[in-house]
């Protein structure tokens, strides 16, 4: 089950941190962040972990991860959580359309995910408001993403 591969992958992820992370030397200023009102890398990892448990729980949206590295999508997804919210993180991925490119999502199975997502910061504990601005700054990949 992919549960049981998934979870020591969480837990390392937790060990190691934030790799794409760092001090911030552009003169972004974080605690006016999104990521600061979020509470920082540790609020985006149980978010994180929260959504890997909600995709494995729908067969639908489990399916576009076959064969995917969980250890890479839970490190990027991270990374580029943390540098979209306005954290001192780099976001060092692929582009939106090289990792989605060929998978033709549609629409509804990327609203799915929104869903995914939202039960995911829920869970998190993450006020609707802010669970707004999350979805405000991530909603430019939408465009990227579908029907690739």
């Amino acid at each position: 089950m992919l549960i049981t591969r998934i979870f020591p992958l969480i837990s390392f992820v937790a060990i190691i941190g934030f790799s794409g992370c760092s001090t911030n030397v552009d003169g972004h200023n974080p605690s006016s962040s999104v990521y600061a009102e979020l509470g920082g890398s540790k609020k985006i990892e149980e978010i994180v972990e929260n959504f890997v448990v909600e995709i494995e729980r729908d067969p639908v949206i489990l399916a576009y991860f076959d064969g995917a590295d969980i250890n890479r999508f839970i490190d990027k997804l991270s990374e580029q959580i943390c540098h979209r919210t306005g954290g001192p993180c780099e976001y060092s991925g692929d582009t939106m359309e090289q990792v989605h490119g060929g998978m033709n999502i549609t629409e509804a199975d990327f609203n799915r995910t929104v869903d995914l997502l939202i039960n995911a910061m829920n869970k998190a504990d993450v006020p609707h408001p802010l669970q707004n601005k999350v979805l405000r700054v991530l909603a430019p990949t939408r465009d990227e993403m579908l029907y690739l």
